[in-house]
């Protein structure tokens, strides 16, 4: 293909509900015509809320993460604190009220780490990556969750072995600790509060 060609997108020309589960998930059948004019039938698509994901980092270089079962693994995991977005909610609020419910904690300062598209194939919502420095502990967490969990806060040192090692069973925890690295050894000193 030249360099120069530009790509095109593709058109849904139909569109069918096949499951509803509003709030949390819908999903498609999409009929969708290619830019050569060929038409694929049942391409699925995914909707869901999205959510919020949270590498909080304390004064001692600590990074705080919550170990739990988690349905989709079918096992004990370790991430960092994270939840879906509620309707209609500011995505920095988001992130604030899950490191409070989940850690008890709130941060001097927060960084964007972007925000992705869970699925290049079928959407399934966005995800939202945040680094929150300067986190101390206000109050008891207190997450709502299904879920029994585990706070834990370890060395970033440790967490880093643990990323490099593949501990993690999420591909949003991979991720999200990812970037957090990638913008903590680019920039080791602390951003100014508020920036992000």
């Amino acid at each position: 293909m030249d360099a120069k060609e530009k790509l095109l997108p593709w058109h849904i020309t139909n569109s069918e509900l096949l499951l509803d589960r509003s709030p949390w998930m819908r999903i498609f059948s999409d009929d969708v015509q290619l830019p050569d004019g060929r038409i694929v039938e049942g391409y699925l698509r995914l909707e869901s809320r999205g959510y919020v994901m949270v590498v909080p980092v304390d004064g001692e270089n600590r990074i705080g993460l919550v170990r739990s079962y988690k349905k989709g693994v079918d096992g004990i995991d370790i991430q960092p604190p994270a939840g879906v977005l509620e309707p209609g909610e500011d995505i920095l609020a988001s992130a604030k009220r899950e490191l409070r419910e989940e850690l008890g904690c709130e941060a001097t300062s927060w960084q964007s780490l972007g925000t992705y598209t869970i699925s290049g194939n079928y959407g399934a919502g966005k995800v939202h990556f945040y680094l929150a420095s300067g986190a101390h502990q206000v109050v008891e967490p207190d997450p709502g969750d299904l879920e029994e969990q585990e706070v834990v806060w370890l060395p970033r040192e440790k967490v880093h072995d643990m990323w490099i090692n593949g501990k993690m069973k999420q591909l949003g925890s991979m991720a999200a600790l990812g970037l957090a690295f990638s913008r903590l050894s680019s920039n080791d000193t602390p951003p100014e509060p508020g920036e992000g």
